[in-house]
């Protein structure tokens, strides 16, 4: 069993658990699910924006705690006032030590938040809805196309937009009408590489009636520029920024350099 077919087991008991300690009809009455979602397609195409989305991770299963002794209100914040064009919040416990609180803190913010999990139940969306997200990733890797087509849908009815992510050639028939944004992981699942150049190749085959946004292994301006003349219209990073002692300075150092970047 690789990591992912492990976090996809424990997920599964996780929801299940979930489901009894606050049923849907409880979640529908929780402080956020009546607020308006944030268009995060939108603020990737403000072109005051940096087109970044900032993500908040404290660990991951490859490279374990990556920042544990900052606040997820500070760092977020930061992330909004420097440009940020939305804020990614892993809220996996088990994996990536994050939680749903985050997500509602981080969801304060006056920028879309997505809600960065292993997204495998509907429940789950609607979960996402009650503590602040704007939109949820699906994950090719880990969905059939006939599951993505249904929680894509099921996004759609409550108002949130879906980013879905691919890893290569075999996920393309997972997009979908309802997927507002592919997101292509530049990372290898199986070996942790990254390669740029597959992204490229792989954006190729997407249809530009999808905004397409660049995941993991983007630590300089370089890869920006590369990326941007590519067709990419925008750049999840995360562990760039979580791994300096303070996230939030961090970002605001890159998206001022950013701004030399020729669009």
């Amino acid at each position: 069993m690789n990591i992912l077919e492990k976090i996809i087991a424990a997920k599964k008991g996780e929801v299940a658990l979930r489901k009894t300690a606050m049923p849907i009809a409880a979640l529908e009455h929780y402080g956020l699910f009546k607020k308006l979602p944030l268009s995060l397609t939108q603020f990737l195409t403000d072109e005051t924006k940096t087109g970044i989305i900032a993500e908040f991770k404290r660990a991951s299963p490859s490279k374990g705690i990556i920042n544990n002794q900052v606040s997820v209100a500070a760092v977020t914040a930061a992330y909004t006032r420097y440009g940020a064009s939305g804020i990614s919040v892993l809220t996996d416990e088990n994996f990536f030590k994050g939680s749903l609180q985050d997500l509602e803190i981080a969801s304060e913010n006056a920028v879309p938040v997505l809600r960065k999990d292993f997204m495998i139940d509907e429940y789950q969306l609607i979960e996402a809805k009650a503590f602040g997200a704007s939109v949820i990733l699906l994950i090719a890797a880990c969905l059939t196309p006939v599951e993505v087509k249904r929680l894509a849908g099921t996004a759609k009815r409550l108002g949130l937009e879906v980013l879905l992510e691919l890893h290569d050639e075999t996920e393309l028939d997972h997009i979908c009408p309802d997927v507002d944004i592919v997101g292509i992981n530049n990372r290898n699942l199986k070996t942790f590489t990254v390669d740029l150049e597959h992204s490229v190749r792989l954006a190729q085959k997407i249809d530009a009636a999808f905004l397409k946004i660049a995941e993991s292994g983007i630590n300089s301006l370089d890869n920006i520029r590369y990326l941007k003349r590519q067709g990419f219209d925008g750049f999840l990073i995360g562990e760039n920024f979580m791994k300096e002692a303070d996230p939030g300075a961090a970002f605001q150092n890159f998206a001022a350099d950013l701004k030399m970047v020729p669009s």
